[in-house]
């Protein structure tokens, strides 16, 4: 598949986890589309599904291969595990996990905060809870 089409693929994948269905996502999937990809601001499918709290557009994106960490956007957004514990998307948290997310990832490459820092802040109770009982530690960050 040449580039063009695969950026093409990339920024239609992204907007449908954000505004279609999922019948639109397996489509795109099955027309070829990365479930890593990324649209011109960066943006990868999963983190965009992620903090929406579109849980059945994660689970298909995770089956379809895409990566549980890899992190969204150019230093603006983050990790999906992030993503959805900053919102207290618990379902989507426990699929993230339940695929191996890294439940100490920090985002910023390390350098910010990590999903339970977000969900602390948020406060979203039940998405702590589900990050420490798959093994979140307190991190010391910047910010």
């Amino acid at each position: 598949m040449n580039r063009r089409r695969q950026k093409k693929l990339a920024r239609k994948l992204v907007e449908a986890v954000m505004f279609g269905e999922v019948g639109g996502v397996d489509a795109l999937l099955r027309a070829g589309a990365d479930p890593d990809g990324r649209d011109a601001d960066g943006t990868t499918p999963l983190y965009a599904a992620s903090v929406h709290g579109a849980t059945d557009k994660v689970r298909r994106l995770l089956a379809a291969g895409a990566s549980p960490d890899a992190e969204s956007g150019h230093g603006d957004q983050g990790t999906p595990l992030c993503g959805a514990a900053c919102w207290g998307h618990v379902d989507t948290v426990r699929a993230l996990l339940e695929h191996g997310a890294d439940p100490n990832l920090c985002e910023d490459h390390g350098t910010g905060w990590s999903p339970l820092r977000w969900a602390r802040n948020g406060p979203h109770p039940e998405t702590v809870d589900a990050l420490l009982a798959a093994g979140a530690r307190e991190h010391r960050t910047a910010g």
